[in-house]
């Protein structure tokens, strides 16, 4: 592993792996790794405030660090909040000074990052100021003793509170209120001179961000979070402004940077405050670990570890390090579907990705053909997921939610949208044709609509449904003629995540999806009729993804048990209304998220962040290597193999198979396409 550190050069940030852990610009780099060497990815995380990262995207970040993954997070403001590092009893005796709360948090954000890679929290960093793409200045920290951890700090002032109006703030800057948004420097910096940046600027700023540390993954806060019913929102301002930045900055690097001269990369979006109000996805214990962390961000035991006089932690958490429960749980805010891969008549398969903000699609020609891809499909700003279906006529649709902005804040919509092959088995995918949105605009639910869940019932009807930034069911139904249907209203309350449907043995199409306390269901009465009511289906609280398929008769659930990361099963069928049959604990690895289910093949991610996988009743689950983006994905090929894909954390496709017999085995997992390294 070649070291990094940070070096000024031409005016720009700069980061490069290779040179000296000084950081001096003249120093000699490290030898190239074999062009045939594994290329573990690298991830680069963009949050609003200095803990958003330990909060919302543990365990995740945890896993990526002992595993060798070069991993730099990115912090945009201070988070200076009122400047008082003080638990609630000493908060009003405690006088305000920002730049000091500024450093203490860094402080323990440091020490936090140190403890998860060398179990030192005292571990030593090398901090530098840089210049940025944006004309300012940032610190970029590097962990001496595992060089490829880095942190950089923008240090862009903070809104100061979660929804009420403050025009100096991301929200301001992004909506116009404000023309540029000022640095708040913490104490200690290396950054001396203060800086403002505009809208533009910001994205610049991060943009070169990025093209320095040309990542493979990039984690970043959930940009559409939604309002609760009084127009409050859901997470901090911050947050989500702070990810729409990220989302342009993205484009940006992504039309400004040939593929050549970057790798190409992949999103994970993560929930934020909304998670306390969900069932906890986290096994004890990897939540006692998730906290364990947090506990050495807020300087529990006021040890000057770290030479400071501003301190080492951040003490306004430290009465509640666990949050409001969000060190028990993690939801990813999209990606959680597991329909992108599907195999054709001629078991073929094909896999579909958002690499780069497009569609990115692999193909593999039969059973034994030679895989090609990816191929980004034409049509920029796609969101992260994509549902797969096969029409009647066997050509591959495509569905996905796509994001745009303009000049004007009201320009940022959210829409559906799908592609149509061209004909079965064909290589050639038609236009992108928009769905539009059940949303009037972005201010009444700041966008807030799921991924698309998408089936085709017995009549070979196509029907596409989301969840509303109102938390209740929407969808549209293809016409016979072609045409779609208005976005209907299907009802339910407090629906969360992405819903699921599937059709049953009788071709009628059920739609399922979790609240948080049960799971609400919706079915056709026949084949071409319309969706039924919200039913109750009587199920116990899960974790957020399902994930559905027809088979038996019916419609095999699969989700995960809530504090224990176990998958659990049940089969709903539909004669004489929805009825759920045997509810049946499969047992695990731990771990979180969705579930891909095909044939005898169970697949999801297990503690640690490698795939856990089942490959039968009462066969042992195992756990492979690979470490992956968003959700796995599965698919029957022929008569009794399945087929199991996932993205990797350096945005490469691998695929394996099974073959359902006494002896089933995953085999070697095969890497599609050349490393994904750039030039």
């Amino acid at each position: 592993m070649g070291l990094c550190a940070a070096i000024a050069a031409c005016g720009v940030f700069v980061l490069r792996a290779g040179e000296a852990r000084d950081g001096i610009a003249d120093r000699k780099a490290a030898p190239a790794a074999a062009a045939d060497a594994p290329d573990p990815g690298r991830v680069l995380q963009i949050v609003a405030h200095p803990d958003d990262d330990l909060y919302f995207m543990n365990p995740d970040l945890r896993y990526s660090i002992p595993a060798g993954h070069p991993v730099t997070t990115v912090y945009l403001t201070a988070g200076e909040a009122d400047g008082i590092n003080a638990t609630e009893g000493k908060q009003a005796s405690t006088p305000p000074n920002k730049p000091a709360y500024a450093e203490a948090r860094q402080n323990g954000i440091r020490a936090a990052y140190a403890k998860m890679a060398t179990g030192d929290r005292s571990s030593a960093w090398k901090r530098t100021a840089v210049p940025t793409k944006g004309g300012g200045h940032a610190e970029v920290d590097v962990l001496v003793a595992k060089p490829e951890v880095n942190l950089v700090w923008l240090q862009l002032r903070e809104a100061g509170t979660v929804y009420d109006s403050a025009p100096d703030s991301l929200h301001g800057l992004w909506d116009g209120k404000i023309s540029a948004l000022g640095a708040q420097l913490a104490s200690g910096t290396p950054v001396k001179q203060r800086f403002s940046y505009s809208k533009e600027q910001v994205v610049q700023t991060i943009a070169g961000v990025l093209e320095q540390y040309k990542p493979t993954t990039v984690r970043a806060q959930d940009p559409t979070p939604g309002r609760f019913p009084d127009k409050r929102y859901t997470d901090h301002q911050d947050h989500f402004y702070g990810a729409r930045f990220v989302q342009a900055a993205l484009a940006a690097y992504a039309k400004g940077v040939d593929v050549k001269d970057r790798p190409h990369f992949a999103v994970q979006n993560y929930l934020g405050y909304s998670n306390g109000s969900l069932p906890s996805a986290l096994d004890p214990d990897e939540a006692k670990a998730k906290l364990d962390i947090l506990d050495t961000y807020a300087w529990l035991d006021r040890q000057n570890h770290c030479g400071s006089d501003a301190g080492c932690g951040d003490l306004k958490v430290a009465d509640h390090p666990a949050g409001n429960g969000w060190t028990s749980t993690v939801n990813y805010a999209r990606g959680t579907g597991t329909s992108w891969l599907t195999s054709d008549k001629e078991h073929g398969l094909w896999a579909f990705k958002v690499l780069d903000g497009q569609v990115a699609l692999w193909h593999r020609s039969g059973p034994i053909g030679a895989w090609s891809g990816p191929r980004l499909l034409p049509g920029t700003g796609m969101d992260p997921g994509i549902s797969t279906v096969t029409l009647p006529d066997g050509r591959i649709a495509a569905f996905g939610t796509r994001t745009s902005f303009g000049a004007r804040p009201a320009d940022y919509r959210r829409e559906v949208g799908y592609v149509v092959q061209k004909g079965p088995g064909a290589e050639e995918f038609g236009d992108w044709q928009s769905l539009g949105t059940p949303e009037s605009a972005d201010e009444n639910w700041t966008s807030d609509i799921s991924a698309p869940a998408v089936s085709v019932d017995g009549t070979g009807q196509l029907a596409a449904y989301v969840r509303d930034g109102a938390s209740t069911l929407r969808g549209r139904v293809q016409l016979a003629n072609g045409t779609w249907g208005p976005w209907a209203q299907f009802g339910g309350a407090d629906l969360h995540g992405t819903p699921v449907t599937a059709a049953d043995g009788a071709g009628r199409r059920m739609v399922f999806a979790a609240t948080t306390k049960s799971v609400l269901g919706w079915a056709q009465s026949k084949p071409g009729a319309p969706l039924g009511p919200a039913t109750p289906t009587g199920l116990p609280d899960t974790t957020l993804p399902l994930t559905a398929e027809g088979r038996e008769g019916g419609v095999r659930l699969w989700f995960r048990k809530p504090g224990s990361g176990n998958v659990r099963t049940a089969l709903v069928t539909g004669d004489g209304g929805l009825k759920v049959n045997h509810l049946t604990d499969l047992g695990g690895l731990q771990g979180f998220g969705s579930v891909a289910a095909s044939g005898h093949v169970l697949a999801g991610r297990a503690a640690g962040g490698q795939l856990g996988s089942d490959l039968g009743s009462g066969r042992p689950w195992e756990r492979s290597p690979l470490m992956f983006v968003g959700a796995p994905s599965s698919t029957t090929t022929g008569r009794n193999t399945v087929s199991l894909a996932v993205v990797g954390l350096d945005a490469r496709l691998y695929v394996t198979s099974s073959a359902d017999d006494a002896n089933a085995h995953l085999a070697p997992w095969l890497p599609v396409g050349p490393r994904n390294t750039g030039r």
